[in-house]
């Protein structure tokens, strides 16, 4: 049990660490000055509200999804396929991308706490097929889940993380060699024509009672004809600005937009923030993701995309919202249902 937490890091890594112009005070620091949650609400409260959280916060019946089978996919289709919540698969130019992949069914360490809604957990690491680049945002536990990883390990060719993440990664048995750990605007090179940068996300870290001591990233995957954001947990800062500026315009970015609440403001968007983040850093497509999978804010399951695609409507941004395991080829048109109402419906 105790393995789950991971493993702080240490020795030369918390060396490099140490040396980071962003790591001061013992502490990776946001680009923005960022609080956890509200100066004004206290600890007591929160969990209080996460007690007594309204039913709506679950969907009344089974996440519509799709079976695809992933091993079977044309390698030459530049292809994007949701899991829920923050974890997906992308295939561009014949490498497979695994990001965030949360299969145990909690989005914790214990079965109590976290638990996936029906329909939302039907893909398993067994699914998968052989990984070239697994991404890594941060080390949340929604984001990064230790039976996932461990089971997936034997397909996985290498890994693309913040910095200080690899430690957690080798105390679960992770060759060091294939583990490229980055600061923000660090850059690595993957096979002939893809180049990953990390880049500044606002949000936090921590596996448990330490907070900030591995670092949080978004990433931009730069193929020779393809640009790509994938976006970590993040607050709304100028830095969505900075990103478009410095790469934009991206052929797709997808925004994380869910669990969110009025009293942690700073580290989560609001289903408009996501909308204007993406306009920020000018994407032609956008698609929202970290939601329908896990209760983990006071939010009814399915507001996040239904804000986000009225926000989106409203500011003329090309979005798409697949259902669980259905297939978007990146660049074509699709065939958007909306499922989430459906759900509510039914």
């Amino acid at each position: 049990m105790l393995k789950r937490f991971g493993k702080n890091p240490t020795g030369s890594r918390q060396e490099q660490i140490e040396n980071a112009k962003n790591y001061q005070k013992g502490e990776f620091q946001n680009v923005l000055p960022t609080h956890i949650s509200a100066k004004d609400v206290s600890m007591r409260k929160m969990l209080w509200k996460f007690l007594n959280k309204p039913k709506e916060v679950k969907p009344p019946a089974t996440i519509p999804n799709i079976q695809t089978n992933l091993k079977e996919l044309d390698n030459n289709e530049q292809i994007f396929v949701w899991f829920g919540h923050s974890s997906y698969f992308l295939q561009v130019n014949g490498l497979r991308i695994l990001v965030d992949p949360v299969f145990s069914g909690n989005a914790s360490p214990f079965k109590f706490f976290g638990k996936a809604f029906d329909g939302a957990d039907n893909f398993k690491p067994k699914d998968m097929p052989e990984i070239d680049i697994l991404i890594l945002t941060h080390d949340h536990y929604d984001h990064l889940d230790y039976p996932t990883i461990s089971e997936l390990k034997p397909k996985v060719k290498k890994v693309v993380t913040s910095l200080g993440v690899g430690e957690h990664l080798e105390k679960w048995g992770y060759p060091a060699e294939l583990i490229f750990e980055l600061n923000w605007w660090d850059k690595v090179k993957v096979g002939k024509e893809l180049q990953i940068t990390a880049a500044p996300s606002r949000h936090f870290s921590g596996r448990s009672l330490k907070r900030f001591k591995t670092l949080w990233s978004s990433f931009i995957l730069e193929f020779s004809d393809t640009k790509i954001y994938v976006g970590g947990d993040s607050g709304y800062s100028n830095s969505f600005q900075d990103i478009g500026k410095r790469f934009g315009p991206f052929d797709l970015a997808i925004m994380e937009c869910g669990q969110y609440n009025e009293n942690w403001p700073e580290i989560h968007m609001m289903p408009e923030q996501s909308v204007q983040a993406a306009l920020d850093l000018n994407a032609k497509v956008a698609i929202p993701v970290h939601h329908s999978k896990f209760v983990l804010a006071f939010h009814p399951w399915n507001e996040p995309v239904q804000r986000f695609s009225s926000e989106a409507i409203k500011k003329d941004l090309d979005f798409v919202s697949p259902r669980i395991g259905e297939v978007y080829r990146i660049g074509q048109e699709f065939d958007q249902k909306k499922w989430w109402n459906e759900v509510a419906k039914s």
